[in-house]
């Protein structure tokens, strides 16, 4: 046996490996999670089957689910990119995880593009279970799927960079409390359910330029009406995107 078999190799991963690993290891942190689970997965899987098998919400002609499958997958995109992840980040600031993070060899924008690729793995799963229940309870989507990924990608944005400025400038415990309150606050209000034409005209102009409206309408645009691109949501997502990410990068404290 030849010397220096088990001298270990100096230096740090390369960078890629080293996302990689990190994108793992949020991942399965998010799925072990129960109440991020509950948020994810099973409160909009609920929602889906609930008013598309009980009239109890007028969505106008067509089937139900035609009208709230595009907005439940926009309430799952939310779920995970701006409620959990907020949530999450903000504990792990408070108990000191992000520090000892940013003093390792990974640098603290791969942690973040870690967090952001872990978000975007568990939406792929999200829509695609939620895609599965949506044609099994009857749903006709229309519109190209392009238009679909891109509304998406933008929405994953916009709500990455809210939850990540929330995370980074409150407590986590008033992240947590802030975090839940703006997700009922946004699923009452943001058109997933409830057609924002059911809100009074002055409201509606308002509640459409929030980011969750944005991002139903332009689902529901593409899969129920068959458009080709919304651009006027996408214009308000990726608006979003720009204030939300550029404030959490100014703002965010990693103690």
């Amino acid at each position: 046996m030849s010397a220096g078999t088990y001298t270990p190799r100096p230096g740090a991963a390369p960078l890629p490996r080293m996302i990689a690993a990190q994108t793992a290891l949020e991942t399965r942190m998010l799925l072990r999670n129960g109440e991020q689970l509950l948020l994810t997965v099973i409160i909009p899987t609920l929602l889906l089957v609930l008013f598309s098998a009980v009239d109890i919400v007028d969505t106008g002609s067509g089937a139900s689910v035609d009208f709230l499958a595009p907005g439940v997958l926009a309430l799952a995109v939310m779920s995970t990119a701006f409620t959990g992840q907020a949530i999450a980040t903000g504990f792990e600031r408070r108990y000191g995880v992000l520090k000892r993070l940013g003093a390792s060899p990974l640098p603290r924008w791969a942690l973040m593009a870690a967090k952001t690729l872990s978000v975007l793995v568990t939406e792929v799963l999200q829509v695609l279970l939620l895609t599965a229940i949506a044609f099994a309870l009857g749903w006709s989507p229309q519109g190209n799927p392009l238009s679909v990924v891109l509304l998406l990608v933008l929405g994953t944005a916009a709500f990455s960079g809210l939850g990540l400025l929330m995370a980074g400038t409150l407590k986590a415990e008033a992240t947590l409390a802030a975090a839940n309150l703006v997700f009922l606050l946004l699923l009452v209000g943001g058109g997933v359910i409830v057609p924002l034409d059911k809100f009074p005209d002055a409201v509606q102009s308002v509640l459409g330029l929030l980011p969750i409206s944005a991002l139903s309408e332009g689902l529901r645009d593409v899969l129920q009406h068959g458009a080709s691109m919304p651009w006027a949501q996408a214009g308000i997502l990726a608006v979003w995107t720009v204030m939300g990410l550029g404030a959490a990068a100014k703002f965010f404290r990693w103690e």
